[in-house]
């Protein structure tokens, strides 16, 4: 899509070369070295060379030309409106599996947008089906060397794409892959498989992890999550959840593929997501399986990493803080996922063990908003944990998860903010980041930098 518009910029830097180009907030940008601009990958290619010609259209119409001398890969302290510099492209499929699908009305507009830009897979690490793609789209991503693209694959079998996807260009979408992880590209991709009970388990998930075997090394990991299934799924397709027998089939899927690929490279390259272990009632797999937690977006290592990390400061409060720990006293509790909750049970528990005058109330909060089936903390919702909260012990202060949270923001999925829940709760709120040593540090109130 050509630019024909320009480029919004609602900043300068202090001090930078656009400043002192004169270049101002309300400014637009129209063109680089005579080319249009689609995004931010064409702005930021062109203007790494020391001579750069540029059109700045301002805001009373004049059209300015400025010749740029500066150094190689200079930048110029421009800042625009979109940090992509262009319109996200949205989902043109229709998945079988797809969570927007499973909402209910009457949520804020953003929560119902479908991503499938590749950008977004290299700026934030989404993941994408690359039906959006053209052939351009590939040439401007060997062209840039964007990469690690992250990549939805569900199935290699062409058809079977085009069911689950709802998308009769599914299948074909598969051949940009392959161009992707030719020999000499330097392109590194990561995977995803979302399972679905009945339709790309069993005998098509061992041809799919096969056939993507075949894509080493630029396919970097490949991880298998299960289908979440909300209770909005009034006419869509027939799904049905995994019961342990079936997470055990998983797993001794993977642990085939682990072995094999081990053998051959010293990667595993195939992960479970925690899902499939708590399912399946097995212990979670030691951090050596998880090639350095690659894929921890995609929950795969979470509840290890947590565990390890969470242990690790542990220790260190025993053995550095054992005159603190002593006389400390404090009384709090936490809300959190059925899926992790026997986990931070057991910390907890562990924390209690070392230390008498701690005492941590944990419970698993149900999702009622979206369902029993959902049990991940990320999707719980205000709503849920203020009714389930009312009336139990909670202690000084209760802690949440930092995932329940959208990202940079104060609000959970319905919209409730933290303060809110205070209010309801009448008990003060704090935010838990993720990594097991900052839970120890809330626990016993010690400065996180002291765990680094």
């Amino acid at each position: 899509m050509k630019n024909v518009k320009g480029h919004l910029i609602i900043n300068v830097v202090p001090g930078s070369i656009a400043e002192e180009m004169e270049i101002q907030k309300g400014d637009k940008l129209l063109k680089i070295n005579g080319e249009d601009v689609e995004d931010i990958f064409d702005y930021q290619y062109m203007i790494q060379d020391e001579f750069v010609d540029l059109i700045i259209l301002k805001p009373n119409g004049e059209e300015w030309e400025l010749e740029i001398d500066k150094e190689y890969d200079d930048d110029l302290g421009i800042i625009f409106d979109n940090g992509l510099m262009d319109d996200y492209k949205s989902c043109t499929n229709k998945c079988i599996f797809c969570f927007i699908d499973q909402m209910p009305k009457g949520m804020r507009d953003t929560l119902y947008f479908k991503d499938d830009d590749t950008r977004l897979s290299f700026l934030q690490g989404n993941y994408v089906t690359l039906t959006n793609m053209s052939d351009s789209d590939i040439d401007r991503i060997l062209k840039y060397h964007l990469s690690p693209i992250n990549v939805s694959f569900q199935t290699t079998n062409p058809e079977l794409r085009v069911k689950m996807l709802h998308n009769r260009f599914a299948g074909e979408a598969l051949n940009k892959v392959k161009r992707l992880c030719e020999p000499g590209t330097g392109i590194e991709l990561n995977g995803q498989i979302v399972l679905c009970k009945g339709v790309n388990d069993g005998a098509e998930l061992h041809r799919s992890l096969s056939d993507l075997n075949d894509l080493r090394p630029n396919l970097k990991s490949v991880s298998i999550v299960p289908v979440g299934l909300s209770k909005f799924r009034d006419g869509l397709y027939p799904l049905e959840p995994f019961n342990a027998e079936d997470a055990k089939e998983v797993i001794r899927e993977v642990e085939y593929w682990q072995d094999k690929i081990y053998a051959e490279s010293g990667s595993h390259f195939v992960h479970a997501s925690d899902e499939w272990y708590m399912i399946a009632g097995l212990d979670i797999p030691p951090a050596s399986i998880y090639d350095g937690y690659g894929q921890l977006e995609n929950g795969v290592g979470m509840v290890r990493l947590l565990m390890d990390e969470f242990r690790e400061a542990l220790d260190m409060v025993r053995n550095n803080y054992a005159d603190y720990i002593k006389d400390y006293k404090d009384e709090l509790s936490i809300a959190t996922g059925r899926l992790i909750y026997p986990y931070i049970k057991m910390l907890s528990q562990e924390a209690m063990d070392i230390c008498p005058g701690l005492k941590v109330h944990v419970y698993e909060i149900v999702n009622n908003f979206f369902g029993e089936r959902i049990t991940v903390s990320g999707l719980l919702t205000g709503q849920d944990i203020i009714a389930q909260m009312k009336d139990v012990p909670k202690g000084n202060r209760m802690l949440l998860p930092q995932n329940v949270l959208r990202s940079g923001e104060n609000y959970l999925l319905d919209d409730v903010t933290v303060p809110q829940i205070e209010e309801s709760l009448n008990t003060k709120v704090d935010i838990i980041k993720s990594p097991g040593y900052c839970l120890v540090s809330d626990f016993f109130q010690i400065e996180e930098e002291k765990f680094l």
